[in-house]
């Protein structure tokens, strides 16, 4: 699948916070439903105008549509999160997650040069679990209790090296 990244541009803005006028989607993104649309919108174009230092977000494209962002986020030195969301939902179960982590992967070792990304997923959110192992992310322990669509869970941590990524290749 063709995913693209490319930097943020103020036009996304708009369209990742429209992904949130969806109640049900705000749910499984973990995103707050208590903003006002406006708000919201507000705060996105904030974002993009000016993400913080230890944030990389990059917009995930397909066929020239927005399907999505990738995070790695961090500020040890060759190390980064590995973060990524497909919106709206009804892009949901296409295999776009498993598409923009790969290229979130990609661009980390094969852009930016790190040592190691890491992920993490809560448990209870089976869809992410098995888009973290998909790509060959390894299970290193488990991190805090969470909760997940109300119910309490724990995050299962993943990780992988460049050597890794280097050996399993691209996809």
């Amino acid at each position: 699948m063709g995913v693209l990244l490319r930097p943020l541009e103020p036009l996304d803005a708009e369209v990742i916070a429209a992904w949130g006028d969806d109640l049900l989607f705000c749910d499984e993104a973990g995103w707050s439903r208590d903003l006002d649309p406006a708000e919201r919108r507000v705060r996105w174009v904030e974002l993009v105008r000016a993400l913080p230092a230890d944030l990389i977000r990059l917009a995930g494209v397909l066929d020239g549509e927005l399907i999505g962002y990738v995070d790695l986020h961090g500020s040890e030195p060759g190390r980064r999160e590995l973060g990524y969301l497909v919106g709206g939902r009804e892009r949901w179960g296409r295999g776009l997650g498993t598409a923009l982590a790969l290229a979130g992967l990609a661009h980390g070792f094969d852009v930016l040069g790190l040592d190691e990304i890491w992920a993490e997923a809560a448990d209870a959110n089976e869809a992410s679990v098995r888009i973290l192992q998909r790509i060959g992310l390894t299970e290193t322990g488990r991190g805090e209790d969470a909760w997940y669509l109300d119910r309490p869970t724990f995050y299962r941590q993943f990780a992988m090296t460049r050597s890794d990524w280097g050996r399993a290749g691209p996809g």
